[in-house]
């Protein structure tokens, strides 16, 4: 994935039709951080800690589904993703950037927590069928987000 051009309104990359295969497969699988893994307190010593744990899980669901959403018509969108000789460019404005980047960490970190939130990444040392898939995602994920913040951090200059 190569940034092509940053104006005040838009990034645009350029990206090979594998790496835009790779992308949709990585944002299809938000979200991915597990349900009540937030918690409000870890002491629990909060007034009415119960009510108020089933708020935040609440509106937690409602964003991921109001993200998810988002995230479907983001990929369906045609005018998204534009076909060329050498690949294809995806055009993405700076808002949809920051969130698109919100949707990327929780794939990556959501991937972490499936895999046992492993300090190192020597705890990997035995890959299998069961722990390919989620370290593939985080991988993956982390790696989109390198490309998409190096854009950002080239606005910024």
């Amino acid at each position: 994935m190569k940034l092509i051009r940053v104006t005040k309104g838009s990034f645009l990359f350029h990206l090979g039709k594998r790496e835009k295969h790779l992308l949709t497969q990585v944002l299809r699988l938000y979200p991915r951080i597990p349900p009540a893994t937030f918690r409000l307190s870890k002491s629990g010593k909060l007034p009415d800690a119960d009510a108020n744990q089933r708020l935040l899980d609440e509106s937690l669901a409602e964003q991921r589904e109001l993200n998810r959403k988002t995230l479907q018509a983001f990929l369906t969108d045609p005018r998204r993703f534009t076909n060329t000789d050498t690949g294809i460019r995806l055009s993405i404005s700076p808002s949809e950037l920051e969130w698109l980047l919100q949707v990327l960490n929780d794939v990556r970190v959501g991937s972490w927590i499936l895999l046992g939130s492993p300090e190192q990444a020597m705890e990997f040392k035995l890959l299998n069928e069961k722990t390919a898939a989620d370290f593939w995602a985080m991988e993956m994920s982390g790696q989109f987000q390198m490309r998409f913040l190096e854009a950002l951090e080239k606005r910024e200059v």
